[in-house]
């Protein structure tokens, strides 16, 4: 991997002079949306007061202000956003590696987040974007931000239905050819049970989780605090756990301190890494010359594409020794 001096002299000598150019088009549009978020809590306001007073008046300036603010926003940021995707986030992604590609309007299928297992819960809403793919050496990687919601209803005393969207995943989601030749399914979840209840009580809820297949009970104790295992094979499971890969793994939970899911299934590795904010978009009020701004972007990308070296995907060992 390379080192931060390495993207400080890249940033300097490449990035820089397009960030110059940039950052006054950033100024400008903060203006304006600075401007359209004044005007728009001024409207805001006067619905409320008038809110006691004429209840349908305040209706029909409400939703077209929304409206308007929504379709101003769009507009004064949509072309600086892809501007700064192409580039800022495509070069520094083919600064970590040449071999990477991107797509910022793509994602992670539906059908290989499913492929996972790692998430029973049926989705109701898919979004994604910022699709990265190619190789890191020997290893053929894929990864993007994913969000996936269910949804709930209900009725209130009026009859009216009301809808509510609820996270099931938001972070990246990343998938790679694995080092190891299996055939059954491996999934590797955080251990709540055993957070919430202790070792005894954990244990039993752990193994009365009927959605999963049987429960996989490991050497490694730190581990074990941390992840529980359910798998289609015993053996398997502990051929593709090794002693050293669930180092690696306990490691890269401690270095993210973040909520990781892994499942290994059909010659695959799929990592799910919570994370809670729009990763790789602009942030329209910090200024793009300040070089720890774009250092945050490339290490919210290298703990994505650090999977690979993390969980020394690169060694191929292709038979069962």
């Amino acid at each position: 991997m390379k080192t931060i001096n390495d993207l400080w002299a890249y940033y300097n000598t490449t990035l820089l002079p397009d960030l110059r150019v940039m950052e006054n088009e950033r100024k400008n549009i903060a203006n304006k949306v600075l401007i359209l978020n004044i005007v728009g809590g001024i409207v805001m306001f006067f619905c409320l007061i008038l809110f006691f007073v004429i209840y349908f008046f305040v209706l029909i300036l409400v939703i077209p202000a929304i409206i308007g603010w929504i379709v101003l926003y769009q507009k004064f940021t949509k072309s600086y956003v892809s501007q700064f995707k192409t580039k800022v986030i495509f070069r520094v992604i083919k600064f970590i590696d040449e071999n990477l590609e991107y797509n910022p309007a793509s994602c992670i299928g539906s059908d290989t987040y499913y492929a996972s297992k790692l998430f029973q819960h049926g989705v109701d809403r898919y979004n994604g974007d910022d699709l990265v793919y190619g190789f890191i050496e020997k290893t053929r990687i894929m990864f993007s931000e994913l969000h996936t919601e269910y949804k709930t209803q209900h009725t209130d005393s009026k009859g009216h239905t009301h809808t509510q969207y609820h996270t099931i995943f938001r972070g990246i989601f990343f998938v790679a050819d694995f080092n190891k030749n299996f055939s059954g399914q491996t999934i590797v979840l955080p251990d709540t049970a055993q957070k919430m209840f202790g070792g005894w009580l954990g244990n039993i809820l752990q193994s009365w989780n009927f959605t999963r297949d049987q429960l996989i009970k490991l050497e490694d104790p730190e581990f074990e605090r941390l992840f529980v295992v359910y798998g289609t094979d015993q053996i398997e499971a502990r051929y593709i756990l090794s002693t050293s890969l669930m180092r690696r793994i306990v490691e890269f939970k401690k270095k993210t301190r973040k909520d990781i899911r892994l499942s290994f299934i059909s010659n695959h590795v799929f990592v799910a890494i919570s994370n809670n904010k729009n990763m790789f978009e602009p942030r329209l009020f910090k200024t793009l010359l300040d070089f720890n701004v774009i250092r945050e972007y490339y290490e919210d990308l290298i703990e994505a594409v650090s999977v690979v070296e993390e969980l020394n995907l690169n060694t191929r060992i292709w038979s069962k020794q």
